[in-house]
């Protein structure tokens, strides 16, 4: 069983940076693909940015690419999001995603590639 633990967060002025990360436990060694969604009142659950766990590739959503990094540290079954030149519109929570299969680019990035989530963290950015 996949463990999903997040943290980081929290209030941040338009323009601000932050960092959200994310422990994985339960995990053994494969080309699992995890990903960082967010989702806002009303709205639909967006694949904010994926990454191969143990890979290279990475894949983003265009509202966010240029301003958010998603990495990963196999040693430490890290994955982190690090977002800079925060919008108003990136408020959200915001969930860490494991997937028991690699990252297929054309379905990376949709919630149902997903088996296990985090518990979501609330991420608030002021004008």
């Amino acid at each position: 069983q996949v463990q999903l633990v997040e943290s980081g967060g929290g209030l941040a002025q338009a323009g601000g940076s932050l960092r959200l990360s994310c422990a994985v436990f339960g995990y053994t060694y494969s080309s699992n693909c995890m990903g960082w969604f967010r989702q806002s009142p009303g709205k639909e659950r967006e694949g904010v940015a994926v990454i191969e766990f143990f890979g290279v590739d990475t894949y983003y959503a265009d509202s966010v690419k240029g301003r958010f990094t998603i990495s990963q540290d196999g040693a430490k079954n890290t994955v982190s999001l690090q977002m800079n030149s925060l919008k108003p519109e990136d408020t959200a929570i915001y969930y860490c995603a494991f997937s028991r299969r690699w990252c297929d680019p054309q379905v990376a990035r949709s919630a149902g590639y997903y088996d296990y989530w985090g518990q979501g963290t609330q991420v608030t950015v002021s004008s």
